[in-house]
């Protein structure tokens, strides 16, 4: 049973500590040691002391003024089952920047009534601006398991230094101001860290005896950036589809996006439709068996070509390469999701040492399909597709990429609100690489991860292999940098990564794959139980089917007997 203790047991805890060290001596002075007086243990602060409570500089890790807790309010226990959120104390604070011109970095604890001495990070999505729910799950979180809050977490996370409008994670005006780049860039992570632990321990009176991050894209390049920088804080990480490269995968995003302009290129829902069927019926038995998923992605895409594939029996290609409906692709078309799945190499090199990105595995992908709608159709097309094609001005309803490059653009590199997006071409040299350097020194993250590897930290890596926002090839090829370092016997002792077949950027229609990492970390890091035979069960396309999460480069292969809904009837293999 997982160790708990209420707020009076850790100050009797603490208590017994501090005592058991006035027995010990050893002051080096010439006084006995029962002459000395006894050190004062900390004593718990109730939720409505914080309130008010200055944080000071010197606590906090990376350059500030110090922050303030806003605000805290006891939370009375809500929900059921594995929604259920116990009573917390739930914290608002502010940290104050440098720069008086900079925005705050707002952040949120929840503190529950009952602690499992360990702390929880969660991180952001996109160009963030907003606070992760901190009585949430973690990114793909398992859906039948307690929420990290109710299994005793104190959770924390920020808006990474600046407050969106409207346009909620795809608002980078913050770009203008150099701390909030900063912040946004890695280091509102080390202060937010830093800020939650003082609250943490004046709540609770003592540290946490584990400290872990969880994240998904930007998240996940967080999650990766806090151990590789800070590696003296963390136990263990959770990423998942991490922008890690992130730099580099904004560059790649934007090749895709100077294809889909071309004229006639940028295909509609029913074409995107028309695509992934043909995908399907081309690779879909590839892994032993017909259930509407690609598992063995890599023979697909040496298969596959639009240019040749059949629909139904007929070419996919419309009749002389002209667009003549929706159950076809034009030439235009197919050139372009062939160039949004090629890799592509830079006009220049960035700061962090990067020169391309490896395209994205688009058989079989959706690239946002409106019709038949699903639960979560609508957010698979926001960020993939969208319903509009890039454009000067770029319309809110053009791709997320496209969309997010507009503002990286705009409010990071150029600082020009005119700048036309589509005159930046990332395969040819231009004026711009010096801001590009820039920017990738900032958030695109080092594989090396010796420090956090010495002190023992886990991590834990999935990514859904039809993921057409940050390709899941840029995972497989850290994870490849990683492995290059190490070598197998040390990565093993310290890092797994997964790729999920039918799964695009965080949801997907096809399999909604959900994974209790939580509790793997957890047997990993703190038993030494390294992670076997896990499982990842899908809520949208097939709700409750299972598939084996099989350690890259292995993926899973039918058996040819058993409930092809059941991960049981599947074995990971490597062909």
């Amino acid at each position: 049973m997982r160790a708990r203790f209420t707020l009076g047991c850790v100050a009797v805890a603490v208590a017994v500590a501090v005592a058991a060290l006035a027995a010990c001596g050893g002051g080096g002075n010439d006084e006995p040691p029962a002459s000395a007086p006894a050190p004062q243990a900390q004593a718990p602060m109730a939720c409505g002391e914080l309130v008010n409570m200055a944080i000071p500089a010197s606590a906090i890790g990376l350059p500030t003024t110090g922050a303030t807790v806003t605000s805290a309010t006891v939370v009375a226990a809500s929900g059921s089952g594995a929604a259920a959120v116990p009573e917390h104390c739930l914290v608002n604070a502010a940290i104050a920047p440098v720069d008086a011109t900079a925005p705050k970095i707002l952040m949120r604890v929840a503190l529950p009534a009952t602690w499992n001495t360990k702390a929880l990070m969660l991180g952001g999505g996109g160009f963030d601006g907003s606070i992760p729910n901190v009585v949430g799950n973690v990114s793909n979180g398992a859906t039948d398991q307690p929420l990290p809050v109710a299994r005793g977490y104190a959770v924390f996370g920020s808006d990474s230094g600046h407050q969106a409008g409207a346009r909620a994670s795809l608002d980078g005006t913050f770009g203008q101001n150099d701390e909030a780049l900063r912040n946004w860039g890695g280091d509102a992570l080390k202060k937010t860290r830093d800020t939650a632990m003082y609250i943490i321990n004046k709540r609770y009176a003592a540290a946490p005896a584990k400290a872990y991050f969880s994240g998904g894209s930007t998240g996940g390049r967080e999650a990766i950036q806090s151990i590789q920088r800070w590696p003296a804080d963390w136990d263990g990480a959770i990423a998942w589809y991490p922008a890690w490269n992130q730099a580099s995968a904004m560059l790649g995003g934007q090749a895709g996006t100077l294809a889909l302009t071309k004229p006639g290129a940028y295909p509609n829902s029913a074409k995107r439709l028309a695509l992934m069927t043909a995908a399907l019926q081309a690779c879909d038995t590839l892994d032993g068996v017909a259930d509407g998923l690609i598992s063995n992605q890599n023979a697909c895409n040496v298969r596959f070509d639009p240019a040749t594939a059949t629909l139904n029996g007929a070419p996919l290609r419309c009749a002389g390469g002209a667009d003549t409906g929706d159950t076809c692709l034009s030439d235009a078309q197919i050139t372009a999701v062939k160039a949004i799945n090629t890799p592509v190499r830079f006009g220049f090199a960035l700061g962090s040492g990067e020169t391309g990105y490896p395209g994205y595995n688009v058989w079989g992908a959706d690239l946002g399909i409106t019709a038949p709608a699903t639960a979560v159709s609508g957010t698979v097309a926001f960020l993939n597709l969208a319903s509009t094609a890039p454009a000067n001005p770029m319309p809110a309803t053009a791709p997320y990429i496209s969309q997010q490059l507009d503002g990286v653009l705009k409010n990071i590199i150029t600082r020009d609100a005119n700048f036309n997006p589509l005159s930046f071409d990332p395969l040819g040299p231009t004026a711009l690489a010096d801001r590009w350097g820039v920017l990738s020194r900032m958030i695109d993250v080092s594989s090396d991860l010796s420090g956090f590897v010495n002190k023992g930290g886990k991590l834990l890596m999935a990514h859904g292999v039809h993921d057409v926002l940050v390709s899941s090839r840029a995972t497989a090829d850290f994870y490849s940098r990683l492995l290059q370092q190490f070598g197998q016997a040390k990565l093993d002792t310290f890092a797994r990564y997964y790729e999920i077949p039918g799964l695009g950027h965080a949801v997907s229609s096809q399999f909604n794959a959900t994974w209790d990492a939580l509790t793997a970390l957890e047997q990993w890091a703190e038993k030494g139980t390294a992670p076997t035979g896990q499982v990842t069960r899908d809520t949208v396309g097939v709700p409750g089917r299972t598939r084996p999460l099989c350690e890259y480069p292995k993926w899973p292969q039918y058996k040819g007997t058993g409930d092809v809904n059941s991960a049981a009837s599947f074995t990971c293999v490597v062909l």
